[in-house]
């Protein structure tokens, strides 16, 4: 095909970045847009020069210049929207965290291989300059067996769209252990190359968000709207082989400017996202090794990664068992965190 058709469903503040890069690759083009606010699909037509808007998404399905979907909608909707892009035949890019459960994101995942489409979900951290070079260094051995990291994404004031599905706990399923965390969890799981949690022990707090306190400016807040998820979290994630992953994450919290980390330890070498340092041993003497990466648009990069998947017949880089792994590690964050004790991860 000359051009990959896309569909974007959800016209908020993720689909115009959705919009916005694939308008910049030659082989895509976004021929239809969907959201129930008229408000939002009007200014996707007047940015974007996309002719066909629609208030109901399965009305675009149908349409035989959509070869794939970007679906940008509540975490909610995540599965059943999928699923239905599934059954008409489409592709699916799927924001993240996949869904607000596993056994959505198995759903999601069964869809998608009945229908013999791929399935990709947003986790764009993982096509940064930064990643995909400590990730060369992790695959040529460099860092040995990882048996620890610590890893996390701590904002002092940042809670999008307050009073929105962002802080519904219905409609969003989580904080920002979904909406942020999962960011920091995947890229470092992905780092490891382990999927596999065993069991959790966590916990969260919603100390600004109840009272209106650390709002962010991402997303249409809601005045007087709810909040009754977390803005607060951290757990203690071990794996089945053995490995242990800490990760904590804040939309708001008394620390100092906001920070995005990821640090692994392994037997032979250790490593540091943030800096893109080794820290090894050369001849008995320790060393840092500091790495140099390409700066690069991560969402650009996942938007080229799926369409070539499409063209080239390729499977996207979050594979079934990484998004089924994370979400069930996501889970566990969450039932940990409301139980009060350590959780066996199903």
């Amino acid at each position: 095909m000359d051009k990959v058709g896309i569909a974007v469903i959800g016209c908020g503040s993720i689909g115009r970045v959705h919009m916005d890069r694939f308008q910049k690759l030659p082989n895509a083009q976004v021929v239809a847009v969907a959201d129930t606010d008229q408000a939002a699909l009007d200014r996707a037509k007047a940015e974007y020069g996309v002719s066909k808007a629609y208030k109901d998404y399965r009305d675009l399905l149908d349409r035989k210049d959509v070869d794939a979907v970007s679906v940008c909608l509540p975490n909610f909707l995540h599965c059943p929207v999928t699923v239905d892009a599934f059954d008409a035949g489409k592709h699916v890019l799927c924001e993240k965290p996949a869904a607000t459960r596993a056994d959505e994101a198995i759903r999601m995942v069964e869809a998608g291989e009945k229908a013999g489409r791929k399935l990709m979900i947003g986790l764009c951290q993982r096509l940064s300059g930064n990643s995909q070079v400590l990730k060369a260094h992790i695959e040529a051995g460099e860092l040995g067996e990882i048996y620890y990291a610590k890893c996390g994404y701590l904002r002092r004031s940042g809670i999008p769209g307050m009073g929105g599905w962002f802080t519904t706990q219905a409609l969003a399923g989580a904080g920002p252990i979904y909406d942020i965390g999962v960011h920091a969890l995947d890229l470092t799981l992905w780092l490891m190359d382990n999927f596999e949690p065993e069991s959790v022990l966590a916990t969260s707090y919603a100390k600004f968000g109840p009272s209106g306190k650390g709002a962010g400016g991402w997303a249409r807040r809601v005045p007087g709207g709810p909040f009754d998820v977390e803005d607060l979290a951290a757990g203690l994630i071990r794996m089945k082989n053995g490995a242990a992953v800490f990760l904590e994450v804040s939309w708001a919290a008394h620390v100092g400017a906001g920070s995005f980390s990821s640090t692994l330890l392994g037997d032979k070498a250790g490593a540091d996202f943030g800096s893109m340092t080794i820290f090894t041993e050369e001849q008995g003497q320790f060393v840092d090794k500091k790495l140099h990466a390409p700066q690069q648009d991560n969402f650009l990069e996942e938007m080229k990664h799926f369409v070539g998947c499409i063209t080239e017949d390729e499977e996207p880089l979050t594979t079934k068992d990484q998004i089924i792994g994370v979400q069930k590690a996501l889970d566990g964050i969450l039932d940990s965190a409301k139980a009060g004790e350590a959780v066996k991860v199903s």
